[in-house]
């Protein structure tokens, strides 16, 4: 029986912030969080992929977020 990894919630929650900050709507940046844990999930029902990891959403703020500290990720 696996365990799941502990994940720090007040990184998450910095992350986050860090986001909302960064906007300068509040409401539009949580919709494009919601939209891309969306998409993600999607992909990973499609490829029964059994994630015992972090939670769609907490990866998508995570992501957001070193695209937003770090622009070199996305690349043009």
């Amino acid at each position: 029986m696996s365990k799941r990894p502990t994940i720090d919630t007040t990184h998450i929650m910095r992350r986050a912030e860090e986001l909302i900050s960064a906007s300068s709507n509040r409401y539009r940046i949580t919709v494009q969080v919601a939209n891309r844990a969306k998409k993600r999930r999607r992909r990973e029902n499609l490829e029964d992929f059994d994630d015992a990891g972090m939670k769609s959403v907490m990866q998508a703020i995570i992501e957001m977020s070193d695209e937003l500290t770090q622009p070199e990720i996305i690349g043009e």
